[in-house]
């Protein structure tokens, strides 16, 4: 396929996203061995801002400079969160059954809002996270860890990713919520259903607004000591809608990501021999590994995305009113300008990435996320001594998606742990 030139070779000018075709599909940053290799050509061909395709007929800028990014996530006057201002959603360009919906469609929550509306349901969710006792959250997820790795340990053997990364944050934050213990678990499955890229996503979301429809109805009926109470009592949320949409943004803030974390940081220090190394007294740890594992491979990828509230320029692209931005985070947080090809990274100590993005709308949860982590990785390779990655590195598989790299498997082996008997 032949693509058309972002640059018209007679007058200089760039080309409209409209006037483009012959795009890279945007799962081709995410479906890969090497993402890095397909943002250099895209830089190459395009500069910091590059045209891609998010299905076939939907096109969009992928913002991949570490500057541009910070300017589109610091300027909600031009670009807008909502995605009810993307144009695709007026001039019939988008099927009615597009996968990109799920990610792409206006909600009621404080990531999908601009200005004071944003402000108004956003104040909930950074109520609710003043709310973490940082120390009690830390006893309390060491002892689940303890008890999900309990499960398994005897074995010898098990996969890091359902058996535990994606087990461990939705039940950290279940109970908060007013969710059993079963219930959490369907809510888990249903949730990584919805932001997979596959036909089920749809439904699988309206899995989720039914679990949450149930728990508000029941803290309605009887409030507790919990979030969902906390949320369903919030002056701010004025709507069944609103406080469902905040609890699904909540809930996937604490834990989708944070899964997804867990699993990369636990790969990277079992296959690297600067963290591996930690096993037998080395010097870099969890901490360490966690910083890289923000900065080379964040939770999301891509992460949708912003629309131009009218025409402007970025990267020396021209973007149009209407048009939608996806925020390349692993690209950004890779660009040559701030990490130069043949000088070491620094990583280690450094905060400065843009995975949990900037500006009004940063993650509201990544210090419970870190807190999270840091503690399912630290118990993890305490309580099984000897682990080992049970494939080659590169061929953990991983879900497939547009916004994200995240493991599907992390297959290990261990020693198996004798667990103590009940019986005295």
């Amino acid at each position: 396929m032949t693509s058309t030139p972002s640059v018209d070779c007679l007058t200089g000018a760039r080309r409209p996203l409209a006037e483009l075709t012959g795009l890279t599909p945007l799962v081709a940053t995410t479906m890969c061995p090497d993402p890095q290799h397909v943002y250099q050509r895209l830089r190459d061909e395009h500069g910091p801002v590059a045209p891609v395709e998010l299905e076939p007929g939907v096109p969009a800028w992928l913002v991949l400079g570490y500057q541009e990014i910070l300017t589109v996530l610091r300027q909600e006057q031009v670009f807008a969160c909502d995605p009810d201002n993307w144009s695709a959603h007026h001039d019939g360009s988008l099927p009615a059954e597009s996968l990109l919906r799920p990610m792409m469609s206006p909600y009621n929550n404080a990531y999908f809002t601009d200005g004071e509306r944003h402000r108004r349901l956003r104040a909930p969710i950074d109520g609710g996270m003043a709310r973490i006792d940082q120390r009690a959250m830390r006893r309390a997820v060491a002892a689940l860890c303890t008890e999900v790795i309990g499960s398994f340990a005897g074995r010898g053997e098990a996969d890091l990713v359902v058996d535990y990364a994606a087990v461990v944050p939705l039940l950290a934050v279940a109970d908060r919520f007013g969710l059993e213990p079963e219930v959490g678990r369907e809510l888990r499955i249903a949730l990584m259903n919805s932001f997979a890229w596959g036909a089920d996503a749809e439904a699988a979301r309206r899995r989720v607004m039914t679990i949450f429809a149930d728990v508000v109805a029941a803290r309605r009926a009887a409030p507790a000591d919990d979030l969902t109470t906390f949320l369903v009592q919030h002056p701010n949320l004025r709507d069944d809608a609103e406080i469902f949409d905040t609890m699904m943004l909540t809930l996937v803030a604490a834990n989708e990501n944070t899964a997804t974390t867990i699993a990369q940081t636990l790969r990277l220090m079992l296959t690297d021999e600067r963290f591996a190394g930690r096993l037998r007294g080395g010097r870099l740890g969890v901490d360490d590994a966690l910083d890289e594992v923000l900065w080379r491979d964040p939770p999301m990828t891509n992460a949708p995305a912003r629309y131009a509230l009218r025409d402007t320029e970025l990267g020396g692209q021209p973007i149009r009113r209407g048009d939608a931005l996806i925020l390349g985070l692993t690209a950004a947080n890779a660009d040559p300008r701030i990490h130069p090809i043949g000088q070491a990274w620094l990583e280690v100590g450094n905060r400065a990435h843009l995975s949990w993005g900037a500006g009004p709308h940063a993650c509201p949860a990544q210090v419970p996320a870190r807190l999270i982590v840091r503690t399912a990785v630290e118990t993890a390779l305490h309580l099984l001594p000897g682990v080992r990655l049970a494939i080659p590195a590169d061929e953990v598989p991983t879900v497939p998606s547009p916004w994200g790299r995240s493991p599907a498997a992390l297959p290990v082996r261990f020693p198996p742990v004798a667990q103590e008997s009940d019986e005295h």
